[in-house]
């Protein structure tokens, strides 16, 4: 249906002429400044309160599994987004890659609309994320790594890699990557918004660290500002952002320059937390200033006393989208804490650190699903 509905209207603008042609192509892609407070305000307050996961399936250890052909799983994408809004959840926070653009442009184009025609069938509307500077900075296309047993994130891959960055010469793929995926869904209201770079100045763990450019916070700034530009030229009709993550956001003068981009270019400020409730409450009054709507597209880790009962009435308080980490226990094995890098597990971690369901769908906490449930209004 959608094949001969896209026929026949080319066919119709071919039919009114070259210069009426032309000029439907150039209203098509009208780059935008960014919104206004107001704008940004007069936006969110026409969404429901937005309350997610950051989603992988349980079958992918990363956003190349997820996402290359050979291992696109939308059996599993469908079953557990169900879940997901069983529980009242409308959005979830997804990765993508480039090297699965670079792999085949338009057919990884094609597999993202059907994760969103996935995704509405349960009215989910994703967060789109672009880069990432978090884990293993040298990925590789084609099949991936099996799982260390007992590690939280073992396959988790940075995009770009570590290579890319240090090689301007490639900095034209990332643009042609971000044009044409925000592009190509620029004015599809099932994309909720854009998070442009997750934790951009990120230097990882002491497993990753040694392997990281000294400078990478300095790289990463440079392009995340074009990042701003390339995305805001295509005229997307969502919001973009980029989420505050450490440090110090008490007042203006105490935040990195990267923080600065991030709060002076976002069209809604987004942050993570995985402390516990009163820090969460207090860097959302401090986020309040800049007078935008605000995300935090990152917390809830129980053996870190970040928790749904602590936080997600908080976000709901303020009217805080809120997207936990990790929905279904599987291939990431993000229900093991950040110190599985340095500590053995021998077998299920006493408490989840992540995640909210088994793979059977069992939740790992009914008490918790229910106060989702209840928070939403499901």
């Amino acid at each position: 249906m959608k094949l001969l509905f896209g026929f026949a209207l080319a066919v119709a603008l071919m039919g009114c002429g070259g210069e009426q042609s032309s000029k439907t192509q150039a209203d098509a892609v009208q780059p935008r400044a960014q919104w206004t407070p107001q704008e940004a305000n007069d936006w969110y307050n026409k969404q429901p309160w937005l309350v997610g996961a950051n989603f992988v399936p349980s079958t992918a250890i990363n956003q190349l599994e997820m996402w290359q052909s050979e291992t696109f799983d939308t059996a599993t994408i469908d079953r557990e987004l169900g879940w997901a809004a069983s529980i009242g959840m409308n959005t979830a926070r997804v990765y993508l890659h480039d090297m699965v653009f670079e792999q085949g442009a338009e057919a990884f184009l094609e597999r993202i609309d059907v994760f969103l025609q996935i995704a509405a069938r349960h009215g989910i509307k994703p967060l789109l994320v672009l880069f990432d500077s978090v884990w293993d900075p040298f990925p590789r296309p084609g099949k991936q790594r099996e799982p260390k047993p007992g590690v939280h994130n073992s396959g988790w891959v940075q995009n770009p890699g570590k290579e890319v960055l240090l090689d301007s010469t490639q900095y034209p793929r990332l643009e042609k990557y971000v044009k044409a995926v925000v592009g190509r869904f620029a004015k599809d209201e099932r994309v909720i918004g854009w998070d442009l770079w997750n934790e951009p100045e990120n230097m990882n763990n002491d497993e990753y660290r040694p392997h990281e450019p000294q400078n990478k916070p300095a790289l990463v700034e440079a392009l995340l500002a074009q990042c701003y530009n390339w995305a805001r030229s295509v005229g997307p009709i969502q919001p973009l952002t980029a989420g505050l993550w450490s440090g110090d956001w008490s007042a203006p003068e105490k935040l990195k320059s990267i923080e600065t981009l991030m709060v002076t270019e976002s069209d809604v400020i987004s942050f993570h937390n995985y402390s516990t409730a009163e820090s969460f409450e207090k860097e959302i009054k401090e986020l309040q200033r800049y007078g935008r709507p605000i995300f935090c597209t990152e917390y809830m880790a129980r053996g870190n006393n970040s928790t749904f009962e602590g936080s997600l009435p908080i976000a709901k308080k303020y009217n805080v989208a809120a997207y936990n980490w990790g929905l279904v226990d599987g291939k990431s094995q993000t229900k093991y804490a950040w110190d599985s890098w340095k500590k053995a597990y021998s077998g299920e971690p006493p408490i989840w650190f992540h995640d909210i369901f088994h793979k059977d769908g069992k939740p790992y906490k009914q008490e918790e699903a229910d106060l989702i449930r209840e928070l939403t209004g499901r």
